[in-house]
């Protein structure tokens, strides 16, 4: 795990992010269409921003905007306090996150019984605010290694789930375990070398092992190729503990064009083919005007 020191808090890496991509679009200044007509218009698969990655060039009124003019439903990892705005607006949010004070929630996870506590009563939190909103989903993390061995980490998180999972179920929400990159490490958000829950079959073991429909799997696209490939069939053999799926670019986690490897359309009709009814966030980090690079992303993943 890196030094404490070195590891940025959620604000921190918004900011981060935001100082090495803004680009020339500035606040509000993206034309948006007139005619009426959204960018999605097949519908099969229901989209998603995640407000993180956009939250250094749009505030939450011009990402509604946004959202409502691409065609797209929800807006998610957002904070609580933005529901009702969200709900004036006809959207939802996807997949509610947790709030962990300071520290980044994918760092304290359910792998440490120290954390459970802490992790137990955030994870609670958010399972409370997102079923009185309506939102389906809330993530979760297994934390970061920190020196545990990864059978230890596995029974700790299944543990963990089971102190909490019970609740999700008399909420009628489902807690998602995102599968994080432990690769990349030149960017805070890019990759977190260090994350135990670092492969799909590990985190699909402890979803397994917890044993209840409120926890699923967090399928990042961008994620699940750089660690393990395989993307479709991976897709197909999990299409049952699918709860939730994000997009980028790899390499470089940014836009879903030409410079990036992902063949996205294909994976998206392979999502259509198992019957996957959930939301696609689109998170990659933009290095070009915001608006352009998602009218592209969302379109490539109206299939």
């Amino acid at each position: 795990m890196l030094p404490r020191q070195t590891q940025p808090n959620r604000r921190q890496a918004i900011e981060a992010a935001g100082a090495a991509f803004l680009g020339p679009a500035l606040l509000g200044g993206a034309p948006m269409r007139e005619s009426g007509e959204t960018v999605i218009q097949r519908g099969r698969v229901k989209q998603s921003l995640v407000h993180w990655c956009y939250a250094p060039h749009f505030d939450v009124p011009k990402m509604i905007e946004v959202a409502k003019t691409l065609g797209c439903q929800s807006i998610e990892l957002i904070d609580p306090k933005h529901f009702p705005a969200l709900k004036e607006s006809g959207l939802v949010c996807a997949i509610g996150s947790i709030d962990m004070g300071d520290d980044p929630p994918f760092v304290h996870g359910f792998n440490d019984p120290n954390n459970h506590e802490r992790v137990v009563k955030a994870t609670t939190q958010a399972i409370d605010a997102c079923a009185a909103f309506g939102s389906p989903n809330v993530i979760a993390f297994t934390g970061m290694r920190a020196g545990l061995p990864d059978d230890v980490g596995a029974k700790n998180c299944v543990a963990g789930f089971k102190k909490v999972v019970g609740h999700a179920e008399r909420k009628n929400v489902t807690i998602c375990l995102e599968m994080l990159n432990s690769r990349v490490s030149d960017h805070p958000m890019k990759g977190h070398p260090g994350y135990q829950g670092d492969h799909t079959d590990y985190c699909v073991d402890i979803i397994k092992a917890v044993g209840s429909p409120n926890l699923k799997l967090l399928f990042d696209i961008y994620h699940v190729q750089i660690m393990d490939g395989d993307v479709i069939r991976r897709i197909r053999q999990h299409k049952d503990l699918i709860g939730h799926v994000h997009t980028a670019g790899n390499p470089g986690r940014g836009e879903l064009d030409d410079n990036q490897e992902i063949n996205y359309p294909a994976i998206m009709r392979a999502l259509v083919e198992t019957g996957y009814s959930g939301h696609v966030g689109q998170e990659f980090i933009p290095t070009r005007d915001p608006l352009a690079g998602l009218k592209q992303a969302v379109s490539l993943c109206d299939v």
